[in-house]
């Protein structure tokens, strides 16, 4: 849920030359190095135990915890009194920022092992090669020891993109999938039906049919923002969906193919013909304010939003309808439902001072006990969702949440080892489990913004994108 990539300070450049889009992505990445830089410094002067002070001035241990500013965030901060109060020798002190910051500052901490963060937030890109590097606590002897965490409830397809060679290096906060939303009362007015496994082709030709420019209604809302967490979120799947990929087994990437550009054709034609004005720079909180506004009629998007839309759009929360993401390609071509997989999840970094007390942390933020116990503080159906199997138990939450048999599906049905019909050399149905992705995914991410925003054919898009690859697999190692 939420960005993971570049936000609107990229737009600037995405009607300019190739050269002046990476220098653009340059700027941009020193400037959120100097940011992190700036909030590293703030969080307190280093030390040899790391962090700066690890205890305030009454003798509490400090747990310092970065997190991205997400609304699942922002409630456990205003209730991490409780947490405290069970551990009155334990403070907690949270670094809340964007999602772009936040990733800077983490990655700068705990790769320089400054050891200002005693626990992060991180995801499922970022987990398995931080923990085949060495840079992560195990934390699968301490959560499995505890008999009240209750370490076999946790989802295992979320587990297991958060583990490395046996070990559990993250503790899922909230997991979630992808699905389609879509306003019951207009497929009514429209005399149309959403099957529960729609198709591709099924979902552009309800949003012909339920485009309406003279209510101003979008036919569907789709990620069309830079970053490789934005539009290649949503993107990505829909090449998977329809059989293309982004490699092939010799790592000769395929952006090119016919599958991957037919993909990618029929997602910037769907936005752009069908979709919501000004889709270049929309990404997960815009498409979020605009369907829960009434102002379109289906969004692609995180199994994660049907709580916030319950918490702040109750009107359109109760004309909603739940439908698993779309399977096959724009053709009708053979192809698969292709749903994602992530999770925002805690990590606590290897050396970092006062560990027990930050895994004692991470165990409460986790935990069972804190999912049931922040239901009448939050509100049932905005519950952490896609960790636990418990949680789609209740019967509280099955009552509050028509969404959740759904989501538990999509989650325990989605293949990150698998994630094409193609067979590839990566894991990652939304994005590519790899160092190197992130900043080749916001180059591509440029490219298809900019074919959204019609600055630039999709065909010299993802020519360029081509490129770009070829040119990240050569100067890793794994093209020739």
């Amino acid at each position: 849920m939420y960005r993971r990539g570049l936000t609107k300070s990229g737009e600037s450049a995405l009607a300019t030359h190739r050269s002046a889009r990476r220098h653009a992505t340059r700027l941009v990445a020193a400037t959120a190095s100097v940011a992190a830089a700036t909030l590293l410094a703030a969080c307190g002067g280093s030390s040899s135990s790391g962090g700066g002070s690890s205890t305030t001035a009454s003798g509490k241990q400090i747990v310092r915890v970065a997190v991205v500013s997400n609304s699942q965030m922002l409630n456990i901060e205003k209730l991490t009194s409780q947490f405290e109060k069970a551990n009155p020798n334990i403070k907690v002190v949270y670094d809340t920022l964007s999602e772009d910051n936040e990733r800077s500052a983490v990655e700068t901490d705990i790769t320089t092992h400054a050891n200002q963060f005693n626990v992060a937030m991180i995801s499922n890109q970022e987990t398995p090669t931080w923990a085949k590097n060495g840079w992560l606590t195990n934390l699968k002897p301490v959560l499995s020891a505890d008999k009240s965490y209750d370490y076999s409830d946790l989802i295992s397809n979320v587990v297991n993109g958060l583990s490395y060679n046996g070990g559990v290096y993250a503790a899922p906060f909230y997991a979630e999938s992808s699905m389609i939303m879509y306003r019951k009362s207009l497929f009514q007015a429209a005399g149309l039906t959403m099957p529960q496994d729609p198709t591709w082709q099924q979902i552009a030709s309800f949003a012909q049919k339920l485009n309406n420019k003279k209510t101003g209604t979008a036919g569907i809302c789709l990620r069309g923002q830079v970053g490789w967490g934005e539009n290649l979120a949503a993107l990505i799947p829909v090449i998977n969906a329809g059989g293309g990929s982004w490699f092939n087994m010799k790592w000769e990437p395929q952006l090119t193919s016919p599958a991957t550009e037919q993909a990618v054709k029929f997602y910037v034609n769907l936005v752009r013909n069908y979709g919501e004005s000004g889709a270049s720079n929309d990404g997960f909180a815009e498409c979020e304010n605009y369907y829960g506004q009434g102002k379109a009629a289906m969004w692609y998007d995180a199994t994660s939003a049907a709580g916030p839309i319950f918490q702040t759009y109750p009107k359109v929360a109760a004309d909603t309808g739940y439908a698993f993401a779309p399977s096959g390609s724009s053709t009708g071509a053979t192809g698969e439902r292709a749903p994602w997989l992530y999770s925002w999840s805690l990590v606590v970094p290897k050396g970092v001072p006062n560990a027990s007390a930050a895994e004692k942390y991470v165990e409460w933020a986790t935990g069972p006990q804190y999912i049931k116990w922040s239901a009448s503080k939050v509100g049932w159906a905005n519950i952490d969702p896609g960790t636990r199997y418990s949680t789609y138990a209740l019967p509280q939450y099955q009552k509050a949440a028509p969404f959740a048999p759904l989501v538990l599906k999509a989650i325990e049905t989605a293949n990150e080892e698998k994630p094409t019909t193609m067979q590839v050399p990566y894991t990652g149905d939304e994005f590519i489990v790899g160092s190197w992705f992130i900043s080749l995914g916001t180059e591509v991410s440029q490219q298809i913004s900019a074919a959204i925003a019609g600055t630039e054919s999709v065909d010299q898009a993802l020519k360029t994108s081509q490129t770009d690859a070829e040119s990240t697999m050569r100067s890793n190692g794994l093209l020739k």
